[in-house]
């Protein structure tokens, strides 16, 4: 499936940047069908590696989808081409954000659950990137529409991030403020941030002050939980809390 979002060149004009996103892996539920969470993998990977992770999980009643990100020019690699939800030239607090690729993957991840039963709870979660484009779709859903003005439809119930960032974090809480109708949202929205404090990749001071920025903008369920020793890869200790925390929240009944 691809996106085209216009964005301005260097000599002010509109040009057309064109998403092409890669195949997607669904992890059918082995039992009663209650939820479907979509989760977005990191730079320069794919949905299959988590595909086959998620699916050994002792959650029979989520329904995983597991998209690809498309392959694009990644400044951070030099413009060398690699799977990435949006393009990143550093990880700092100062870094421009991509809001045209960022906003192109959260309308992907909208449409991916459009066609969702209606009385199926939804999630987002990821990993690194994967994790800071669930947080992006999460403000979206928070404040009903994209960067790009267009409306944000899903209706999301938790979300998950490990290992990664919130992007254009210094500006969520004047993206909040200015919408009547976003505090009943934010109020009520569970999210779990996860991060290693061996993380060599996506620091972990990185993951911690996004969640204290969720927490101060009125993210009132919002958990972050460290990892002594943990780099920037995940463990049986983290995936079992992100177990029991999304059956709590998305009121799963462990029925068949």
């Amino acid at each position: 499936m691809s996106f085209t979002v216009p964005s301005m060149s260097a000599g002010g004009r509109t040009a057309r940047r064109a998403f092409n996103f890669g195949r997607t892996y669904v992890v059918k539920p082995k039992g009663k069908h209650q939820a479907t969470v979509v989760w977005l993998h990191g730079l320069g990977d794919n949905g299959s590696g988590w595909s086959q992770i998620l699916e050994t999980l002792p959650l029979p009643n989520i329904k995983w989808i597991c998209p690809t990100a498309p392959t694009q020019p990644v400044t951070l690699f030099g413009g060398f081409p690699s799977t990435a939800w949006c393009d990143v030239g550093d990880l700092s607090e100062n870094a421009p954000v991509d809001f045209e690729g960022l906003d192109a993957s959260a309308a992907h991840v909208a449409n991916l659950l459009s066609n969702e039963p209606s009385d199926i709870k939804i999630g987002l979660g990821g990993f690194s990137m994967g994790a800071a484009t669930a947080l992006y779709s999460a403000v979206c859903f928070s404040v009903g529409q994209l960067s790009n003005g267009s409306p944000y439809p899903a209706n999301i119930s938790a979300v998950v991030g490990l290992s990664g960032w919130l992007p254009d974090a210094k500006n969520l809480a004047s993206k909040i403020q200015g919408k009547a109708d976003a505090a009943g949202r934010v109020a009520s929205l569970p999210i779990l941030l996860c991060h290693g404090n061996g993380d060599d990749v996506v620091p972990y001071r990185f993951g911690e002050k996004s969640s204290r920025i969720l927490s101060s903008a009125g993210f009132q369920d919002a958990t972050f939980k460290s990892y002594e020793g943990l780099g920037h890869f995940t463990s049986p200790e983290e995936l079992d809390h992100v177990c029991s925390w999304l059956s709590t929240k998305l009121g799963l009944d462990g029925s068949s």
